[in-house]
């Protein structure tokens, strides 16, 4: 393991993910100020969830795992996850479209509704094509991929820049779900694939942590080892076990927060039920049968 020194102190320096922090944290305290002069009520929590996402972020990007992504799978899978998993969840906590919705006006809200609206962010959102994504991308790491994805100059580059943003694909729905109310019925299909997606997210993390051989076939000493750097087949079992970990902890609480959705979702039916009248609730049964 390495010293307590290296993991707090190891930094480089990553111009894309300073820029990207930084223009995010302008936005958000933006809002924040617009809210201020409006006396609009913010949850200050959410403000201290954004801001640990973001520094979380830089640390991926910046700190040891930035450091060491090329040289140790490990430290890779550490960032990779960290990128995918955690600070989409903790950024989506700060909940950064309802601050939109809140300090744009009624066209700089039509504006973000029409966006995330789209065909586009609908297609990647869904609940069944967030996860494939995701696990296509964990997926590609069981063969020479990953030592691709660790070493390239560009893929760091791009992972840095689209990782998060596929992991607030997969979470926004959920956390933001709100603004965008569901029946009961759909809440249901969506937990199923959510549930599903937990299982899948163990597969790569798995077989990365029970394979004999090293998959990315890179078996050599690695280039300015140091003494406390695992053996190739070592560093992979290590990185199955943050993968499988990470990703089953993190995937828990939307379980739990699609569970409360739901509940919400079928008193929220139920009421509209005991509104009807007779007659309307006569209808309903009927259509209800007949499409049956």
């Amino acid at each position: 393991m390495p010293p307590l020194s290296e993991i707090l102190l190891s930094w480089k320096l990553n111009i894309p993910a300073l820029l990207l922090a930084a223009v995010v944290l302008v936005l958000y305290v933006r809002g924040l100020t617009v809210l201020s002069r409006g006396r609009t009520a913010w949850n200050p929590f959410r403000t201290v969830a954004f801001v640990t996402g973001l520094l979380l972020f830089l640390y991926l990007a910046c700190g040891f795992p930035g450091v060491y992504a090329p040289q140790l799978r490990w430290a890779f899978i550490l960032q990779l996850t960290g990128y995918v998993f955690v600070v989409p969840l903790l950024l989506g906590a700060g909940r950064p479209l309802s601050l939109a919705r809140l300090t744009l006006g009624e066209n700089g809200r039509r504006r973000v509704d029409a966006f995330m609206g789209g065909r586009p962010v609908r297609f990647l959102s869904h609940p069944v094509v967030a996860p494939l994504l995701g696990l296509a991308l964990f997926a590609s790491l069981l063969g020479p991929g990953l030592y691709t994805m660790r070493s390239s100059a560009v893929a760091s580059v791009l992972l840095t820049l689209l990782a998060p943003l596929l992991g607030l694909l997969l979470v926004l729905p959920a956390l933001e779900g709100e603004e965008r109310p569901a029946s009961s019925a759909v809440m249901v299909v969506a937990f199923i694939y959510v549930f599903i997606e937990l299982l899948a997210d163990a597969i790569p993390g798995i077989m990365l942590r029970l394979s004999p051989t090293v998959l990315d076939g890179v078996t050599g000493a690695v280039q300015g080892a140091l003494p406390w750097f695992p053996g190739a087949l070592r560093d992979q079992q290590l990185a199955g076990d943050l993968l499988w970990f990470v990703a089953e902890v993190v995937d828990l609480p939307l379980i739990i927060l699609m569970m409360v959705r739901f509940q919400r979702a079928d008193r929220a039916d139920a009421r509209r039920i005991d509104e009807l009248s007779d007659e309307e609730l006569e209808e309903l049964n009927r259509r209800h049968l007949h499409r049956g």
